[in-house]
């Protein structure tokens, strides 16, 4: 089997490894940075612990703060507008994966010009992004490792897919040291995130034993230690453990693919503004167990790694068996099990379904989802 492998060329990761990037940076020559991040993390003093290791190593930078927690066509443009008037020549987004999809939809438009709406789909794009250092403040969306990066429509309200080589950082810094501020309840969707990551990079039509290795490692450290890292956050270890599962699962799914969870919770949060992790967290079981049809053997792998003794035992025991590991951990980290419980109480179904058949992740899905099955599937979680 033949395959192209796209990893970041730097990737700093466990519990102090920030201070490592300073040596990194200084080495690279940069002059000025624009910094991608947001307004809670500017004021929680995150964002100082950066500028100030850039103080030291005299490199300049510029703060632009305004991503949202789903970054928008206008944060694009405006932090473009910024990165060129300030002549910086290197992108450092900080944060989870707001900052960093903002981030490297400015550093794709720095090299690339034109407007972000062109680069929806894949590989839009023709040169590589300005250099992007990408730190991550959440153990969950693996933004800052993968190829991928996600922009609202405003207008269209709607999530543009990116999937671009040309947008993989040049380093990423994932610092566990950086998360023990981080709220109980963004551990626990972001982490929901990250084995939505896992499991779909392992079901997707692109998997391979390569991207398997990683993605089935990070299943097994997610339902090890998430409970953990929500329950205290300042429990370093499971912080840790959290960081290597999400640099893994973004490596697995940055290569295999994605699928139908991704492809229906772009949908909710482009339309309705909700957490992306919260949104993958009450689709996962409903599409897995559906995607069980098609792809029983694949559940059969992920049950023995999650601590399911397989053997004698028949597929449908198999996908009974992840089905329910994962609801039990979905509730036991406070996720919400309904859209009337995050505030949806009319969901516009007919128009999800129909966005999400054109969402790029799709693609990957192990199998052909239909309008009909889409409305379904939403409609479990209404």
């Amino acid at each position: 089997m033949q395959m192209v492998y796209y990893v970041p060329p730097i990737n700093l990761l466990g519990k102090g490894c920030l201070k490592q990037a300073a040596g990194e940076l200084n080495a690279m020559g940069f002059k000025k940075a624009f910094i991608s991040t947001d307004r809670f993390l500017t004021e929680n003093g995150t964002v100082r612990k950066v500028t100030d290791m850039l103080k030291e190593i005299g490199i300049d930078y510029v703060v632009f703060n305004e991503a949202k927690p789903n970054p928008t066509i206008h944060n694009v443009e405006n932090g473009l507008d910024i990165l060129k008037s300030e002549n910086c020549d290197v992108v450092i987004s900080i944060g989870g994966g707001s900052p960093q999809d903002c981030g490297k939809a400015i550093a794709i438009l720095a090299t690339n010009g034109g407007h972000i709406k062109e680069y929806e789909g894949v590989n839009k794009s023709h040169n590589k992004c300005l250099p992007v250092i990408a730190i991550t403040t959440t153990a969950g969306t693996s933004a800052e490792v993968t190829i991928n990066y996600v922009i609202t429509d405003e207008d269209r309200h709607v999530k543009m897919i990116m999937v671009d080589s040309n947008s993989l950082a040049t380093m990423t810094v994932n610092d566990p040291e950086l998360m023990v501020s981080m709220p109980a309840s963004l551990t626990a969707a972001t982490g929901m995130d990250a084995l939505t990551h896992a499991i779909e990079a392992v079901v997707a039509k692109g998997s391979n034993d390569v991207t398997d290795a990683t993605a089935l490692y990070a299943i097994e450290q997610i339902f090890k230690f998430l409970p953990d890292a929500v329950r205290d956050g300042n429990d370093i270890e499971a912080r840790e453990q959290m960081c290597y599962a999400c640099y893994l699962n973004g490596i697995a799914f940055s290569n295999a693919g994605l699928g139908n969870v991704h492809a229906m919770a772009h949908q909710l949060g482009g339309l309705y503004d909700l957490p992306h992790g919260v949104c993958n967290a009450m689709l996962l079981p409903v599409v897995e167990e559906e995607n069980a049809k098609y792809a029983p053997e694949k559940f059969r792998v992920i049950a023995s790694h999650i601590g399911f003794n397989t053997e004698g035992k028949s597929d449908l025991e198999c996908v009974d068996y992840v089905i329910r590991q994962i609801r039990i951990l979905s509730e036991e980290v406070g996720i919400p099990k309904s859209l009337k419980e995050v505030g949806v109480l009319n969901p516009d179904f007919g128009t999800l379904a129909d966005n999400a058949m054109k969402d790029a992740c799709a693609g990957a899905n192990p199998v052909y989802f239909d309008k009909e099955t889409l409305i379904r599937l939403f409609q479990k979680i209404n």
